[in-house]
């Protein structure tokens, strides 16, 4: 695939923080509560906007005030996340390296940052009044495919 790419896989293989969380018994499993207590934090902040956008839950809060009322848990849980991930990816790197299902969660990780991050953030930061709510509904739904194909392909890290 690309070697540069691959001779980091094998250099995160051999620093002492991974070799210590492998050889911890609790270490891996205290990152991965921390990595999904996150996740399940900031699915929370996602689901809340996107159920607003879909017109689903908390109709009466303006999408514009939703979204940023939710950002600062939004973008904690993700800094958690983003960092027990990166500590979970060290323990096993070249694990991840041949495993699909790892290449196929950080594709759409990728997709999903890039697009909450743009195109979500300008949309639910406009003037309320500016607002249309087909494309609100889109995004909504784009933003909900994205973000559960992450988890459904970060629970399929374990099964590959």
């Amino acid at each position: 695939m690309w070697p540069a790419v691959y001779d980091l896989f094998v250099w995160c293989e051999a620093t002492s923080t991974g070799q210590a969380i492998r050889d911890s018994a609790w270490l891996f499993p205290a990152i991965e509560t921390f990595h999904l207590l996150a996740l399940s934090v900031m699915g929370g902040m996602v689901l809340a906007v996107d159920l607003r956008l879909l017109g689903l839950g908390l109709t009466r809060q303006p999408p514009r005030r939703l979204a940023r009322d939710v950002e600062t848990w939004l973008m904690a849980a993700l800094a958690v996340m983003l960092l027990s991930g990166f500590f979970l990816f060290l323990s096993e790197p070249l694990k991840c390296w041949d495993n699909g299902a790892f290449w196929v969660k950080m594709a759409f990780l990728l997709a999903a940052l890039l697009f909450t991050f743009t195109i979500r953030r300008w949309y639910t930061h406009r003037d309320d009044s500016r607002l249309r709510p087909a494309f609100g509904r889109t995004i909504a739904a784009v933003s909900l495919i994205l973000w559960t194909a992450v988890g459904i392909a970060g629970r399929g890290i374990g099964f590959y």
